[in-house]
């Protein structure tokens, strides 16, 4: 039976689980060519498809892979490069001389010459039948018009991030994870939004990779506000250090100390967890 693999293409970074022929073998990294339901395109191989695999991609597209990829196609993938921004330059000018409320981002040119597709920025519904005419005509191929959002802008045209490293939404991520102020709150990051914001404009993915595990660990914890007794006395909380699993306590005689959760033997009274405002809650996607 031919192997399934996972493969990454096309410039939005696509997965899709592709089959291989069984008496060919592919490695991590293997440049390809695929059929995809846009064409034939260039493809990444990433791993073999597994029943894991599977369940981290939602409802992947399913084709084949047509070989390794040739010098030729290496290529002729280099020259589409040119294709493309002839295709911004005369997409542009339609757009500014039609007046449309658009802003382009990039255009991808599949590698068999089946179809371009231009990616755009709007904040209103954009009637560009006539645009699609104009460039059909121009390029004599098949015309895609695709709205992004500003986190798709990035993952298009971003390229390193703060930390220095390639941003995550151009390279691991595959869905963008949603994000609220309330990860930097409990994370103790700054919250100057200059610094938690990424390329996109909006709060930084990374900021959702540990959550789950500060939300663990703040369970464990007195929440903010109860009274409890511990080795020292009883005290208030005041706060929370989660990482280091210990808590401020304020004691009846003003004392402020900072003590393991270890140290606390017993809750008198437990504050309602989780005191933040509302608005901490809305997701930035």
């Amino acid at each position: 039976m031919p192997q399934n693999f996972v493969v990454r293409y096309g410039q939005m970074r696509f997965l899709g689980e592709f089959s291989g022929r069984d008496d060919v073998g592919h490695a991590r990294g293997d440049q390809v060519v695929v059929r995809t339901d846009r064409g034939t395109e260039m493809g990444e191989i990433l791993c073999p498809a597994t029943d894991r695999s599977a369940k981290s991609m939602a409802n992947p597209f399913r084709g084949e892979i047509a070989r390794f990829a040739s010098p030729d196609d290496l290529a002729a993938s280099t020259a589409l490069v040119d294709k493309s921004k002839k295709g911004m330059e005369v997409c542009r000018e339609y757009i500014a001389r039609r007046r449309l409320q658009m802003n382009l981002i990039d255009v991808e040119v599949i590698l068999g010459g089946e179809r371009m597709v231009f990616y755009y920025l709007s904040e209103r519904r954009v009637d560009f039948r006539e645009l699609v005419k104009d460039l059909a005509r121009t390029f004599q191929t098949r015309i895609e018009m695709r709205q992004v959002g500003v986190r798709d802008e990035a993952k298009l045209l971003a390229d390193y991030g703060d930390c220095g490293k390639p941003v995550c939404c151009n390279t691991h991520l595959s869905r963008m994870p949603p994000v609220s102020m309330r990860m930097a709150k409990m994370q103790k990051t700054t919250l100057d939004p200059s610094k938690i914001s990424g390329r996109c404009g909006r709060l930084k993915c990374c900021l959702r990779y540990e959550f789950d595990t500060y939300r663990d660990i703040e369970r464990e914890l007195p929440s903010v506000g109860s009274v409890v007794v511990t080795t020292r006395g009883r005290g208030r909380v005041l706060a929370l250090e989660i990482l280091a699993e210990k808590i401020v306590v304020e004691f009846e005689d003003r004392r402020r100390v900072v003590i393991g959760a270890q140290e606390v033997l017993s809750t008198e009274y437990k504050a309602r967890p989780g005191n933040h405002d509302e608005a901490d809650d809305e997701i930035d996607q």
